[in-house]
């Protein structure tokens, strides 16, 4: 039995958004036996550990890291509740393996669905400062335990493809350890579990799998992780045509997190097969959400251009889930890019109070036939 055949959403949290509150019920209520406190944020929510496992393979992972990427935290849930009824997978894995996950580890920017935690600190550009309270708890957990492996859980923009058309559903890094950007004994730890994901994964969702720039960054979470020697594997959560609450996404989110595990306990440190990861192709950045196309202006002069348009994601008061505001990005000529949507407007009215769209404000025109 192929785990894609017995995945289960967790129908307890079905929008994009999860509460804080809500998803510290649902633990306490439900997995109150393999939850345990780290620490409180910066506004005094409790960070939970989930531990699973009995095995002699030690693999920590946390969600939610950024706020606003939430993938991670349903992918969790989602790979549970899966398990659950399938006991047999569930054994063999878990008697390989010993999992810590983190839910939520910046519960503060997760209720307002922001990228930054309370006092306004990227958690993955704090590793060295320590700013952050939140930080500070992952560490400790990475120094009071050998891990063998770490899976660093995030998403990236709708602007990633992996050929220019189709989108960067899922992308995969074994982060670089120094700015040559050297392969490593410990990167290549990294890069079999990815390959053995990707060789799961690339029929279920062909062209679609991508692989996130191994730029060094010296202040955030993986690279210093595997500089330090823990390979660390990076999941972007991207993508899905036609779907902006991330339905698809989360489906195979969660479906390569199981075989990111599986494969960890299956190669047990070794590094075969490797070389895989080098096929698949490195994420582009060309898509706009909205390319609106030959519009003509109101101006004195003839004056026709393309207007590109991406969504910010925000959480307005009083609605269970996300909303998605559109935001000019760029005017003019916009023809090296391209649209998830696209509106040819030759013939068509521009309606604006103002002549010009404003870059970097909210969308205040329409079109007209």
């Amino acid at each position: 039995m192929k785990f894609e055949q017995i995945y289960r959403e967790n129908t307890d949290f079905p929008n994009r958004y999860i509460s804080p509150e809500k998803l510290f019920s649902y633990l306490q209520t439900n997995l109150s036996d393999y939850i345990q406190e780290i620490g409180k944020s910066y506004l005094e929510k409790p960070i939970y550990k989930l531990s699973k496992g009995t095995g002699n393979l030690s693999v920590l992972a946390w969600s939610q890291m950024h706020g606003n990427e939430s993938n991670a935290t349903h992918a969790m849930l989602d790979l549970l509740i899966s398990l659950d009824n399938a006991p047999e997978l569930k054994e063999e894995l878990f008697t390989k393996i010993k999992l810590d996950f983190i839910f939520m580890l910046n519960p503060d920017g997760s209720e307002r669905w922001t990228r930054l935690n309370a006092a306004d600190i990227d958690l993955n550009r704090d590793f060295h400062n320590e700013a952050s309270k939140e930080i500070k708890f992952l560490k400790n957990m990475v120094s009071a335990h050998p891990y063998d492996y770490a899976l660093n859980l995030h998403e990236q923009r709708t602007i990633f493809t992996t050929d220019g058309i189709h989108p960067a559903t899922l992308s995969f890094l074994a982060p670089s350890e120094d700015e040559e950007r050297t392969v490593t004994h410990n990167r290549k730890k990294c890069m079999a579990v990815i390959a053995s994901v990707y060789n799961h994964l690339k029929e279920l969702i062909p062209n679609q799998i991508g692989r996130y720039s191994d730029e060094f960054y010296p202040t955030s979470t993986g690279d210093n992780f595997i500089k330090a020697g823990m390979p660390t594997i990076l999941f972007e959560g991207g993508h899905f045509v036609d779907d902006y609450t991330r339905k698809g996404t989360r489906k195979y989110y969660t479906i390569a997190l199981y075989y990111a595990l599986k494969a960890i306990s299956e190669l047990n440190s070794d590094i075969t097969g490797w070389e895989s990861y080098l096929d698949i192709p490195e994420n582009k950045e060309t898509h706009y959400d909205i390319i609106y196309r030959n519009v003509k202006l109101n101006t004195d002069h003839h004056c026709v251009l393309d207007i590109a348009v991406q969504y910010r994601e925000v959480k307005e008061d009083g609605k269970d889930d996300i909303s998605f505001i559109p935001f000019v990005m760029e005017v003019g000529d916009v023809k090296k890019k391209n649209g998830w949507l696209e509106i040819d407007c030759a013939d068509k009215k521009f309606v604006c109070s103002t002549k010009y769209p404003k870059l970097d404000e909210k969308v205040n025109f329409t079109i007209e036939e």
